[in-house]
């Protein structure tokens, strides 16, 4: 990692939050949980100084994220990471527009459709009214007439197993998906199993499940991005359930979802599958992401 950074811990948790909440445009990319969750899959780590917290990758190869904090405070030609031929991965578009301005034009963007994240108006997957939701409504309304609608939130008070059943389903998912033989689907597991698994020291979490006769068959983790926004940032279930996929989406946005009017599905990560069942639930916007490239002085 580069000199001054540090490892992605949990005793940093509420440390870089409050960089985090400064930040002008907040992707799901840049939530702890996804820091601290993927940390050892892409080698994460952080660098504090006084404005802001870089990321930092280093595997499978070295390269920069954009960073978090209060962008429109921040002294940018004071950080040595703002030098000619830097590439930021994962930056909202937002910020390569506020670089360009700030660094007179040294900026140059290349768009990453693949890591752009959905977003949808909360009210219409809560309710799934209108033609364009008929089908998804359609699997809802078949799942709870021929299972009902155990929803059980992702609580050690209200659900004292539901985080062990969680792992039980999440195991037994990737068994059916064979994650042994896919590196991606295999860390994703890991990563599950590392969040689940220290529940109530990641307090920004919430989570929603999906019982038939008393086994989980469906859950959904996510957690509050910014006042508006709800990120989902997992979801899994038994597919041998009809309709299970769509209950569990409704389900949660339903109730996890109240006081929230955006809900952030992630990026596709460029597998077309993903985009298109993404597409079908008809989002209202994206946060873009582009590759910002720190052009020498003079260009």
């Amino acid at each position: 990692m580069p000199e001054g950074f540090v490892p992605v811990t949990l005793d940093l948790i509420d440390d870089y939050e409050a960089f985090r909440q400064r930040t002008p445009r907040r992707s799901a990319d840049y939530t702890f949980t996804n820091l601290w969750g993927w940390a050892g899959y892409y080698g994460l780590s952080l660098g504090f100084r006084d404005d802001l917290v870089w990321v930092h990758q280093s595997a499978p190869e070295p390269r920069y994220w954009a960073p978090v904090g209060d962008w429109n405070a921040a002294d940018w030609e004071s950080h040595p990471e703002i030098r000619a031929g830097v590439t930021f991965h994962r930056a909202p578009d937002e910020l390569g527009e506020l670089l360009r301005v700030r660094l007179n034009g040294r900026v140059r963007t290349d768009e990453s459709r693949e890591q752009w994240e959905y977003l949808y108006d909360r009210e219409e997957l809560a309710t799934l009214s209108g033609n364009k939701f008929h089908k998804k409504k359609n699997h809802v309304n078949g799942f709870r007439k021929m299972y009902g609608e155990d929803y059980r939130p992702l609580d050690n008070r209200l659900n004292p197993r539901g985080i062990e059943d969680v792992l039980a389903l999440q195991e037994e998912w990737c068994r059916w998906r064979d994650c042994e033989n896919s590196p991606s689907l295999q860390a994703e597991n890991d990563v599950i199993f590392r969040v689940a698994g220290n529940w109530g020291r990641l307090h920004h979490l919430t989570g929603g499940s999906l019982y038939v006769e008393d086994k989980m068959v469906a859950f959904a983790i996510g957690e509050a991005l910014d006042p508006e926004t709800l990120v989902v940032h997992f979801e899994k279930v038994q597919p041998d359930y009809r309709g299970v996929y769509q209950a569990i989406n409704n389900a949660f946005v339903v109730h996890a979802g109240q006081g929230f009017s955006v809900i952030n599905r992630e990026q596709d990560m460029g597998e077309e599958g993903l985009r298109q069942a993404k597409e079908t639930y008809n989002p209202v916007g994206f946060l873009k992401k582009s590759r910002l490239v720190i052009a020498p002085e003079g260009d």
